[in-house]
């Protein structure tokens, strides 16, 4: 059996990821998607809102051919996460040539930490290339529509958390 993990702080979860997600279980028999606990990127969602936006999201999609999708966190090492939960593939999405730089860098060091464990880079499909978290979050925060981007659930969390009505001063009419 071929277990992948598929680490990211996910804040939020978008149909990028989703895609990578789907697409990794045809290269998996079993898939961690591990929301990583990175306070150095300052994520807008906490863990448990990142955990359940994946959760609701992943249990939409169907697995390729009977692979099994879980979602946990992690706060370790990558490649000692991966040992604990006995992964022999790193999953990663590049939506750009800007990305691979960063991503073949990571994957080396990686590498060197913990040679038994291989890294695989999913490209993102030509639909969803584009999509990043931040940009969604920014686009969301300024008011513009980002349906198109994330799954109607996370929409509905980024909106609750960017617009929520004014409540009228106490006593005004």
């Amino acid at each position: 059996m071929h277990t992948g993990v598929y680490p990211g702080t996910f804040d939020p979860v978008t149909n990028g990821h989703m895609d990578i997600i789907q697409r990794a279980t045809r290269v998996v028999d079993r898939l961690i998607v591990a929301v990583a606990e990175n306070d150095g990127k300052a994520p807008m969602f906490s863990r448990e809102e990142r955990l359940a936006m994946l959760r609701a999201d992943v249990a939409t999609i169907k697995p390729y051919k009977g692979s099994v999708i879980e979602v946990t966190s992690f706060d370790a090492l990558l490649v000692d996460f991966a040992c604990s939960v006995e992964a022999n593939v790193v999953i990663r999405g590049l939506r750009a040539v800007s990305d691979f730089e960063f991503e073949f860098q990571m994957a080396g060091m990686n590498a060197r930490l913990k040679p038994q464990l291989e890294t695989v880079f999913l490209m993102a499909s030509e639909r969803q290339h584009f999509i990043s978290s931040r940009f969604v979050k920014e686009i969301a925060r300024l008011g513009g529509d980002v349906s198109a981007f994330v799954s109607p659930a996370v929409h509905k969390h980024l909106q609750e958390r960017f617009h929520k009505p004014e409540r009228k001063a106490a006593g005004a009419r």
